[in-house]
């Protein structure tokens, strides 16, 4: 199998994994935006997100370690279990004693509340980990039938306690549990996680090493955490938790842009990681990051295109305000788009303190030019904050990464794409019906134009 074919096979199973995820996600927002007050969605979103950041802390990325080195290992079934047995139990072991702390400082909250949210925080953080372990040993097809449980399962919980029920922020977080709850399972049982664990196969050493590798990637999670999320508590600081549920929905439609990149980064991580050594690299890399621009280009051309159209059908209660940030966010999500296909190859090389040293240097912009114009710009600081970041991120890891690994871009095309979506961005801004059709119509013939000769192998 071509590293193309094996590569488009991969995507095609991890889309499953993130586009039934999705599909789901897009029945559960109405009912939510409708069904909570802007105070209880602000806090949803602030809690929804919070996990983000344990993950790093509580378990030192050594998820990431764990999926790395099971892709070197496949053929030894002893270092197999050696690496998940030392990741399973250091990751338990921390997560307990680090929501012993959660608890505590969420003391203005009800015990129900607390129980919840720390019930949800310590099986997504055991969830997480137990996905990069099935990754790492070669089962994709679980990974995404997993991953299609969770969001599918909460939905249908979300139907039920908030539509039918009217349960509000409780009932969110009973679907969030008992969603996360059964897809942990399922992992557990058809990953056969259990009889790979081996009490005597704990080691230090290989603890060591595992860390080793993994901890350079604790202040790049955290920079993204602080990168995606500072503005959240910026807003909430200088503005309030409304200004916070308004940017959040606002980020939900640029998400999607998110969610179909996720599908491609999850099968690019593994295939540079296993093609990183072959003679033609730069020449391979080359060819995959310039396809990946252009499809990249097209799918956010046809979303800022269809941004009032999605608006529409999917937000409900009182969020005009947040459509005008949808573009700007859209933007944002196409230069963490390019940093997300970069980083894959910083993974393959296993340089992953160059990753978190370029996503520190870009969180300290966003948090910089969040502070900056908060009480000028209002919530605009925070959507132009994120733009101004990931672009410096995207630039600067396309430049950084030619000190280890060639890449021949073509950048006269790149910045004609650039140049062109921002232009479909200002049309999108002016809320015009004339401009609404306009974009339309250029979205498609930019998108036809730009991969006509992938349309055009498809079509053949």
């Amino acid at each position: 199998m071509s590293r193309e074919t094996s590569l488009a096979k991969n995507t095609l199973i991890m889309s499953i994994g993130t586009i039934l995820p999705k599909i789901s996600w897009l029945v559960t927002l109405p009912i939510i935006t409708a069904g909570l007050t802007q105070v209880e969605y602000g806090t949803y979103d602030l809690i929804s997100t919070l996990v983000s950041l344990f993950l790093p802390v509580t378990t030192l990325q050594l998820q990431t370690a764990a999926f790395r080195y099971l892709i070197d290992c496949k053929d030894s079934t002893k270092k197999r279990d050696c690496i998940v047995t030392n990741v399973i139990v250091f990751v338990v072991c921390t997560s307990i004693i680090s929501l012993l702390i959660l608890y505590m400082a969420l003391y203005k909250l009800s015990y129900t509340i607390k129980i919840l949210i720390c019930l949800y925080f310590f099986m997504d953080i055991l969830l997480l980990t137990l996905m990069q372990i099935i990754r790492g040993l070669g089962k994709p097809v679980l990974y995404s039938f997993a991953a299609s449980i969770q969001p599918i399962v909460n939905m249908l919980l979300v139907v039920i306690f908030i539509y039918y029920l009217r349960s509000g922020l409780e009932g969110a977080l009973i679907a969030m549990a008992v969603s996360t709850f059964l897809a942990l399972f399922l992992v557990l049982i058809k990953g056969n996680i259990a009889p790979k664990i081996h009490i005597n196969l704990l080691s230090i050493k290989v603890l060591k090493e595992l860390i080793s590798y993994s901890w350079p990637m604790i202040p790049n999670s955290l920079s993204f955490w602080m990168l995606n999320f500072s503005d959240r508590f910026v807003l909430i600081k200088f503005i309030g938790i409304n200004a916070n549920a308004i940017y959040g929905v606002a980020n939900k439609i640029p998400q999607l842009l998110s969610v179909l990149n996720t599908t491609f980064t999850l099968a690019w991580q593994e295939n540079a990681s296993i093609n990183f050594k072959d003679e033609d690299v730069t020449e391979y890399y080359s060819n995959m990051f310039n396809a990946f621009i252009r499809i990249l280009s097209g799918i956010t051309a046809l979303l800022i295109a269809a941004t009032p159209i999605l608006f529409i059908i999917l937000i409900r209660g009182d969020y005009k305000e947040a459509y005008k940030h949808m573009p700007i966010l859209l933007m944002a999500n196409f230069f963490a788009a390019i940093s997300s296909f970069l980083g894959g190859i910083y993974v393959a090389h296993k340089k992953t303190k160059s990753v978190g040293v370029t996503t520190i240097i870009a969180t300290v912009i966003n948090l910089g030019v969040d502070l900056l114009l908060i009480n000028k710009a209002g919530i605009y600081a925070a959507s132009f904050s994120t733009l101004l970041s990931y672009i410096f991120l995207a630039f600067y890891r396309m430049k950084n990464i030619l000190a280890f690994q060639k890449i021949n871009y073509n950048w006269s095309k790149i910045g004609l794409y650039i140049a062109f979506l921002f232009i479909m961005c200002v049309l999108a801004e002016g809320e015009s019906l004339y401009f609404n059709i306009l974009n339309i119509l250029m979205g498609l013939l930019f998108t036809v134009i730009i991969n006509f000769s992938l349309l055009k192998m498809i079509i053949d």
